[in-house]
């Protein structure tokens, strides 16, 4: 079976040719020697006009192994609270291979994660990630893995778990954890609360992450991806974390009394 794009034409051009001159602009050319080895980026999802950039500026700074772990919150609430996808992916850009290996590895190393596909069917914040990883890696196999919110106990077993099963396979492998920020607050509101969360992403403290988004009513969607990469990553031996870029929607749409704030970290 093959998943079909969902958001095409709304999140991003359906188009390949429109698409790719997208990606161009979007994706800066960096020199090999600038890019970072790294074990997990942090990305936004939105609309590319939105949010493309700062995806592209990160994505662009790390060498992109040919097998991507992707991690995105369940903005529909279907299926299994911890989904991986086990279909190949239908892009505009091309036909993108599930990585079997460590696909299977997650399942039989994990008591909780379950395959299911229906959560994956029209969820957007791991499909908007896809093209950003084709323009670097042509050889781009991927597990994808849609996560709903579980306390932070869970999140610490999920990700020795991922640790697990990535550290079996003994070749590299990046995770992405696919997340906006505030969402629909001022834009000074909104980056007062998103620096709590990015300087705890910095800290290298995923437990301070996870209390710090609850217990401050910070709307980052994808603060379990996050929590649950950053927690892994550490397990694989990572001790650093570097934001790339801050924006947030209202520098794109001029409104700047309900913006979504966008942030581009890497882990390594």
């Amino acid at each position: 079976m093959t998943r079909m794009p969902a958001v095409a034409d709304r999140f991003y051009p359906g188009n390949p040719d429109q698409l790719r001159a997208a990606m161009d602009m979007l994706v800066p050319v960096v020199a090999e020697e600038r890019k970072r080895d790294a074990l997990a980026v942090v990305m936004p999802h939105a609309g590319y006009v939105y949010s493309g950039a700062t995806a592209g500026a990160t994505i662009s700074r790390v060498r992109v192994p040919e097998t991507v772990l992707i991690m995105g919150p369940n903005h529909h609430g279907r299926g299994q609270a911890l989904a991986l996808g086990t279909e190949e992916w239908r892009m505009p850009l091309g036909t993108v291979p599930i990585d079997r290996q460590l696909a299977t590895a997650i399942l039989q190393s994990s008591s909780i994660i379950r395959e299911d596909q229906e959560a994956h069917q029209y969820e957007h914040s791991l499909e908007v990630q896809v093209p950003f990883l084709q323009q670097v890696q042509p050889n781009l196999a991927i597990v994808p893995l849609v996560v709903s919110m579980i306390p932070f106990d869970l999140c610490q077993t999920v990700a020795r778990e991922l640790a697990v099963a990535i550290g079996s396979l003994r070749r590299s492998v990046l995770m992405v954890a696919s997340s906006d920020m505030s969402h629909y607050e001022s834009r000074q509101q909104a980056s007062k609360k998103d620096r709590l969360a990015i300087d705890r992403i910095l800290a290298m403290d995923p437990q301070g992450l996870y209390a710090t988004v609850l217990g401050q009513h910070i709307s980052m969607c994808g603060v379990i991806p996050a929590t649950i990469a950053l927690l892994a990553a550490q397990e694989l031996g990572a001790t650093t974390a570097d934001l790339i870029r801050y924006t947030d929607s209202g520098e794109a749409s001029g409104d700047t009394s309900q913006v979504v704030g966008y942030a581009g970290l890497i882990i390594s």
